[in-house]
């Protein structure tokens, strides 16, 4: 199953743990298949480094790299304009180029779309409770 993890569900599971951090282990466990763009790379990088520049939580760098190492990137196609904030339209696009079944996402200007075409926008305890039960 293939899933777009926005960066808010990445920076979660890499600082603080929880039902994100399930999602990026079950990711480089190969049990869901985490998909993204170099912009989703990007923003992961940039957010990540400003995190530890402020030492915020305290980051689980035995996630981070196999993760990103695991991903499948995408050459983005798609040009949905449908978020309320245009930044995470990135997302969406980045889902459909993949074919993902799932964005997983604390961001209410995703969450509030809740479906786009044939994917499923929920949170991380959400698909956590769907589909990664015995974590």
């Amino acid at each position: 199953m293939k899933i777009v993890i926005d960066t808010n569900v990445l920076i979660s599971g890499v600082f603080f743990g929880g039902f994100p951090r399930k999602i990026l282990r079950a990711s480089v466990e190969g049990r869901v298949k985490a998909c993204a763009n170099m912009e989703i790379l990007n923003e992961y990088q940039e957010i990540i480094r400003e995190m530890v520049r402020r030492k915020q939580g305290n980051i689980d760098v035995s996630i981070l790299n196999p993760l990103i190492r695991s991903m499948e990137i995408i050459e983005p196609a798609s040009q949905i304009e449908i978020c309320r904030d245009p930044d995470d339209d990135k997302f969406i696009n980045c889902a459909r180029d993949a074919q993902a079944m799932y964005i997983v996402s604390g961001d209410k200007d995703l969450l509030v779309i809740q479906q786009f075409e044939n994917i499923s926008i929920v949170t991380a305890k959400e698909f956590c409770e769907r589909y990664l039960k015995d974590d």
